[in-house]
């Protein structure tokens, strides 16, 4: 089959009624989408990967603005924005969270009416606070949806959450779609073993295992978390994942054993997080807008983390997967001699590159189906030309 004729029938695949019901939605978080929903997301995703590599242009909102608010750091993230932005014709617009008048008094819902005047999509990362990040985006939205009200502005602005407190859905749909890509066959009844791993550079966002655990249930997965003592995850996102688990057939268990969750299992995800306590802590201590506090936070859990470091995805622990060769992922950048062994990096170089490059087609997918009318037809002109 060729590519064209490739393109052609994944989109041949795609569901018009699913399509109907995704017209308009923001995603901020993967779990208040339907399993169906969110295959047929990653079905538009690989459509325009497809076109992408068959370089077929897909201008669909030619002279539009996308804005991209980052109250965070962000490498992949933020280019992933851009370039799906561009790819769809759009001029992305980033915006520093830390220039913004939010630390100033500004509400999150005035900070989204502003930008969203001029905004055709919006996305926001705010990931550093727990109870903050998402409540942000959500407020953020009411302010565009109100200020569009008021005008009788009939754009549609959806809001994608680029990482929040509670969750990652754009990185952990891009880990999804890697998986399809992997496992053809589904992920159903594939143990995947997500890990805190050590880290000696920061205190790191729950947000990405949280996410993952509430996404690869849905599928039916067999997911095992590990992690140290002190390391547990938002109570909602473990009762989230056992509810997904037990009605997709798939499995969920916590073990505060890196081995357990390596054996014999087909992909591992290690990677570092703040223990939860402490991440407590920086709520308190932002709240108080207290700098010192926060820092204070900071060099205590770097120096938990230290109690750690053999929590390493290395050699030894590979050779305990299936067949000693899992599938090793990271949404990135891995603490390299940390967080994972040079060697397993080096050998999973290529693949983490591969997954992460998802990322702005999934971008490109949520803002396509929230935006696009009649999709189906319009991706099926431009390939047919």
């Amino acid at each position: 089959m060729s590519l064209a004729e490739t393109v052609r029938s994944t989109l041949d695949g795609l569901d018009e009624a699913t399509l109907d019901g995704l017209r308009g939605r923001s995603l901020l978080l993967t779990s208040e989408w339907s399993a169906a929903e969110l295959e047929e997301l990653l079905r538009v995703a690989r459509a325009f990967e497809l076109l992408d590599r068959s370089r077929i242009p897909a201008a669909l909102f030619p002279n539009e603005l996308a804005y991209a608010l980052f109250f965070d750091n962000s490498t992949r993230t933020k280019s992933s924005w851009a370039g799906a932005a561009a790819r769809l014709g759009s001029s992305p617009v980033i915006v520093d969270g830390s220039s913004t008048q939010v630390e100033h008094g500004e509400t999150a819902e005035e900070t989204g009416a502003m930008l969203g005047m001029n905004a055709h999509a919006m996305g926001i990362r705010h990931d550093l606070i727990l109870g903050e990040g998402n409540r942000f985006l959500r407020a953020a939205k009411q302010g565009i949806d109100g200020y569009l009200a008021a005008t009788g502005d009939e754009r549609v602005v959806p809001i994608v959450n680029l990482q929040c407190d509670i969750d990652h859905p754009t990185q952990t749909l891009a880990d999804l779609l890697w998986l399809k890509k992997r496992f053809p066959d589904g992920i159903a009844g594939r143990k995947i073993a997500v890990s805190w791993a050590y880290s000696p550079s920061y205190a790191k966002p729950l947000s990405v295992p949280q996410g993952l655990i509430t996404l690869l249930t849905r599928f039916g997965a067999q997911v095992e978390l590990a992690h140290p003592k002190g390391y547990d995850l938002m109570p909602e996102t473990i009762a989230q994942a056992h509810e997904f688990a037990r009605a997709s057939g798939g499995s969920f268990q916590v073990t505060g054993e890196m081995d357990q969750a390596f054996q014999d299992a087909d992909v591992v995800y290690p990677k570092s997080w703040g223990p939860f306590d402490l991440m407590l802590d920086r709520v308190e201590a932002n709240r108080r807008r207290d700098k010192e506090g926060l820092k204070e936070v900071e060099k205590r859990a770097l120096e938990r983390n230290a109690q750690h470091t053999d929590w390493i995805c290395d050699e030894r622990r590979m050779q305990l997967t299936h067949q000693g060769n899992a599938l090793y992922m990271h949404c990135l950048p891995a603490d390299i001699g940390s967080e994972v062994s040079r060697g397993v990096m080096e050998k999973a170089r290529l693949d983490v590159g591969r997954e992460a490059n998802g990322k702005v087609y999934v971008i490109m997918a949520l803002l396509a189906v929230a935006k696009a009318k009649a999709l189906q037809e319009q991706l099926l002109a431009l390939v047919n030309g």
